[in-house]
C-alpha cells in the first residue's frame, strides 16, 4: 500500500551507537511549528497536522515573516530543539514520550514526530522542513529508539527511571536558567532607573554625617545677615561641604568662624539701624556721642576752610542769622 508517511524498518543504521548514547547528532532545519493532535500515532493524524501548519506558514510568509531556523540534537535521551545562534533550548522532547516519527513521501523536505507533553499530557505534532536531511533525520531518531530499547533490556528496566530523573533535572535546569535570565534583566532595568534618578537629582547641599569636621569650599556667595526679628543667619548659595582634613579643602579655618554676637547692646528705637564702628577704631579721647554713636555738630566750632584746586580761598559761608534777615527783607 502506498503510504504518504512510513516508519523506517531498516536496521542498517547510519551512526555508531557511541555517537547517540554518549553524545548527540546535530541537524539544521526550519521549524514550521507544533499543533495538538487527537491520537498519539497515525498517518492521517500527521498528514492533517502538516497541512494545517503549511497553511499557517504561507500566511506568515505573505505577511513578511520568515520560518525560524532551529538545531536538532538527537540522542538516546530524546530530541532537543535549540536556537542555532544562542543555543537556547526551545523544546526538549524526551525519547520515551515520542510515539510516532515519519517523513513525507510526497514532499521530501518534510518530517514530523508526535510527542506527549509532560505538563498538559496532550499529544503535540512537531513539523520540520529540511531540504536534504528529512529522511536521514527520521532514520537517526529510529536508531536512537532502537539503542534506547536495547539499553532498557540490558538494565532490566532500571535505565528508564534513571532517564526520567535525568529528564526531570534537565527540565529544572532549564527553568532555573530562564529565571536567572529574567532576574538579570530586572537588575539591569533597576540600575538604569537608578542612573537616570541620579542624573536628574542635583541637590544644592550635600552633608555627610560622620565624626570628621566639615568646612565650606568654593562658596559662590555667602555673608552674615542680622535682623531685629530673627537671630543671625548665614545666607549660602551653591556651596559644597568637604571634610576639613580633605586635601581638596583650600580655605583657611578662619573663614569658617562667624563674627561674635554682641549681646547686651541696646537696640535702636528707630526702624533703621546704623552700623557700629569696629572695636579699636574709636580712641578713648573721642568726644561724646549720641544714641547713634555719632558726634553732634557744634555751632561754636569754627569751620576750617580748605583751599580750592587753583589756590584761592572759597567764598565765606553766610551765617544763619544773615540768612534769616535776608529772607524777611525779601
Amino acid at each position: 500500500m502506498n503510504r504518504a508517511f512510513s516508519r523506517k524498518k531498516d536496521k542498517t543504521w547510519m551512526h555508531t551507537p557511541e555517537a547517540l548514547s554518549k553524545h548527540y547528532i546535530p541537524y539544521n532545519a526550519k521549524f514550521l511549528g507544533s499543533t495538538e493532535v487527537e491520537q498519539p500515532k497515525g498517518t492521517e493524524v500527521v498528514r492533517d497536522a502538516v497541512r494545517k501548519l503549511k497553511f499557517a506558514r504561507h500566511i506568515k510568509k505573505s505577511e513578511g515573516q520568515k520560518t525560524p531556523k532551529v538545531e536538532l540534537q538527537i540522542s538516546i535521551y530524546g530530541v532537543k530543539i535549540l536556537d542555532p545562534k544562542t543555543k537556547e533550548v526551545q523544546h526538549n522532547c524526551q525519547l520515551h514520550r515520542i510515539s510516532f516519527c515519519a517523513d513525507d513521501k510526497t514532499d521530501k523536505r518534510i518530517f514530523t514526530f508526535i510527542c506527549k507533553d509532560s505538563e498538559s499530557n496532550k499529544h503535540l505534532c512537531y513539523v520540520f522542513d529540511s531540504e536534504k536531511c528529512a529522511e536521514e533525520i527520521t532514520l537517526t531518531i529510529g536508531q536512537a529508539f532502537d539503542l534506547a530499547y536495547r539499553k532498557f533490556l540490558e538494565s532490566g528496566g532500571k535505565d528508564v527511571e534513571t532517564r526520567k530523573q535525568i529528564a526531570g533535572l534537565q527540565k529544572r535546569i532549564q527553568e532555573l536558567e530562564t529565571e536567572n535570565t529574567e532576574l538579570k534583566n530586572k537588575v539591569q532595568d533597576l540600575e538604569n532607573q537608578l542612573r537616570i534618578t541620579q542624573v536628574h537629582a542635583s541637590p544644592l547641599l550635600h552633608i555627610k554625617c560622620d565624626n570628621d569636621e566639615h568646612m565650606f569650599q568654593r562658596p559662590s556667595t555667602f555673608f552674615w545677615c542680622n535682623n531685629e526679628d530673627s537671630p543671625p543667619c548665614l545666607d549660602i548659595s551653591s556651596i559644597t561641604l568637604t571634610p576639613r582634613s580633605s586635601p581638596d579643602s583650600r580655605l583657611p579655618a578662619g573663614l569658617l568662624i562667624p563674627p561674635p554676637s554682641k549681646s547686651g547692646l541696646p537696640k535702636p528705637t528707630s526702624e533703621y539701624s546704623c552700623p557700629r564702628p569696629r572695636a579699636g577704631s574709636v580712641t578713648p579721647k573721642s568726644p561724646s556721642t549720641d544714641i547713634f554713636d555719632m558726634v553732634p555738630f557744634s555751632p561754636i566750632s569754627p569751620q576750617s576752610s580748605t583751599p580750592t584746586r587753583n589756590g584761592t580761598q572759597p567764598p565765606p559761608v553766610p551765617s544763619r542769622s544773615a540768612e534769616i534777615s535776608k529772607f524777611y527783607d525779601n
